[in-house]
């Protein structure tokens, strides 16, 4: 799935997941750009609700979309699921401050018939420095 038919469904599944009153409505302010084939590339502005108490991008919030993102990029596969997280693993490598944009890249590295395997990164939309960097391991069995 690619093109306008991977960035139609990113949007969709991005629109559902957040209206909600639970927590996925901390991820309101992501915007889907592109995506499909095991591809996502969101971004979003830093506000103030993202911040820790230093005045930084929170790294509770940043592991939470690294989560969320790579997810959304695993449903553009064929015949994939959005699966349980099994591990997810994130180096914070340079912080974000309000108003900073920020684009989130994930990749499905390999989704087989039990696990996938994806990665991503959040850099900096100004001078694409990275942020972060992370994988993450989800269970996709059905058993």
């Amino acid at each position: 799935m690619s093109g306008k038919k991977g960035i139609d469904l990113l949007r969709t599944i991005a629109s559902v997941m957040t209206k909600t009153n639970g927590y996925d409505r901390c991820l309101q302010q992501l915007v889907m750009v592109s995506g499909g084939d095991g591809r996502c590339l969101a971004e979003f502005k830093v506000q103030e609700e993202h911040l820790n108490r230093a005045g930084g991008l929170h790294g509770g919030f940043t592991a939470t979309i690294v989560d969320v993102v790579t997810t959304y990029a695993l449903m553009t596969k064929e015949n994939a699921v959005p699966g349980v997280s099994v591990d997810i693993h994130v180096s914070y490598l340079k912080g974000a401050r309000q108003g900073d944009e920020v684009l989130i890249d994930a990749n499905t590295v390999r989704a087989g018939r039990n696990l996938a395997f994806l990665e991503c990164e959040l850099r900096h939309k100004k001078d694409n420095s990275i942020i972060a960097k992370a994988s993450h391991t989800k269970y996709i069995g059905t058993s």
